[in-house]
């Protein structure tokens, strides 16, 4: 099964992936640092990964796309790039939470140390970050809470993994060399096919937790009622 997944909720980056009974086979990827060149990058991200495995999207079984949390804008450019995949081809979209990526990359160091319930954490500006807790399991891990977002100093005191943890080090039990990970694509492929398709929602709005910065001017809503 082909799978192109997208993942724009802090950073940038595409993955398309082979799923078989044992796992998954990367075939072609394409990623950036840059926590604010979404929508620029997002679609020739995909042509680009598709050319490195000599394919086309005529040839994926379906698309996957974290859902976040992240910030409005850039988390709109992954979500809407891959429901145009999905719309012009024909193909299923499955959305999934981006915090999964980490705690993918996370399980195995949590395992070896027994951290059997950890955090994941990303920057959520403001002075702020985006959680969720996991717990390990038999096969891996599972969500125990809903993703949140608020003040690092609020959060239990368990592990945290994540580049939110590093920006918090000083209130948190960030992990170490875990401190720059971001949620991306990549990870996404895994921690979908470790969920199972059979598990997989279609499900793609945004998890934003929070109002836009951006509001109405009162003068435009007071002309709008007139």
């Amino acid at each position: 099964m082909l799978v192109l997944a997208l993942d724009s909720s802090a950073t940038a980056s595409v993955a398309l992936g082979q799923w078989t009974a044992d796992g998954v086979r990367l075939l072609g990827q394409c990623k950036t640092s840059d926590t604010r060149s979404h929508a620029e990058v997002m679609a020739p991200y995909v042509q680009q990964t598709l050319e490195q495995a000599q394919l086309t999207a005529k040839d994926l079984d379906a698309v996957l796309v974290g859902r976040g949390p992240g910030p409005f804008t850039g988390l709109r450019a992954g979500i809407m790039t891959a429901r145009v995949l999905s719309f012009a081809h024909h193909i299923p979209c499955y959305g999934l939470m981006s915090l999964y990526t980490i705690a993918e990359s996370a399980y195995e160091h949590a395992q070896e140390h027994q951290n059997q319930r950890f955090l994941v954490a990303t920057d959520a500006r403001r002075r702020e970050v985006y959680s969720a807790e996991f717990e390990l399991t038999e096969h891996g891990y599972q969500l125990c809470t809903e993703p949140a977002v608020g003040s690092a100093s609020n959060l239990k005191d368990l592990p945290v993994y994540g580049a939110g943890a590093g920006l918090y080090s000083n209130v948190l039990n960030a992990v170490a060399d875990f401190t720059h990970v971001q949620p991306e694509a990549y990870g996404l492929l895994h921690a979908a096919w470790r969920l199972g398709q059979k598990n997989l929602k279609t499900e793609t709005s945004a998890l934003y937790l929070r109002e836009s910065d951006a509001k109405v001017p009162q003068s435009m809503v007071t002309a709008g009622t007139a």
